[in-house]
């Protein structure tokens, strides 16, 4: 139960994090969808930071790993989100801008989390 707890938690706050973002950021003029592609850059480097870090820990980290990769990072990063803007850019045309942000998406997202794994594999050796 403590198991579902934890996922719970940290995906209510992963997804309210992700809500204030939206907001503070709010809709560009360029119609670019820059906070979905943001928050899951930054939620890629950060799973790539957590998962470094739980690879050296003794116990395993399940504790971490349920509350902040499972809960807060399933509910702050956006595939989903990041699906429907890709179609929206289709739907309006803009098929070039459609590709760019979705083949960009995939491609920050790597590169973030390749980044994350090796800062804290730096970090714990």
């Amino acid at each position: 139960m403590l198991n579902v707890f934890l996922v719970a938690a940290g995906g209510a706050a992963g997804a309210t994090s992700r809500y204030l973002i939206t907001l503070v950021m709010g809709t560009r003029a360029d119609g670019w969808p820059w906070p979905v592609f943001l928050i899951n850059v930054a939620g890629s480097f950060l799973i790539g930071l957590l998962t470094g870090w739980l690879v050296v820990r003794e116990d395993g980290g399940e504790v971490w790993r349920l509350l902040l990769g499972t809960g807060f990072l399933g509910g702050f990063t956006t595939f989903s989100a990041y699906s429907a803007d890709t179609l929206r850019l289709m739907e309006r045309g803009e098929t070039a801008a459609a590709a760019g942000y979705a083949l960009g998406s995939v491609l920050a997202g790597l590169l973030a989390v390749w980044l994350g794994v090796s800062i804290a594999r730096r970090m714990v050796s």
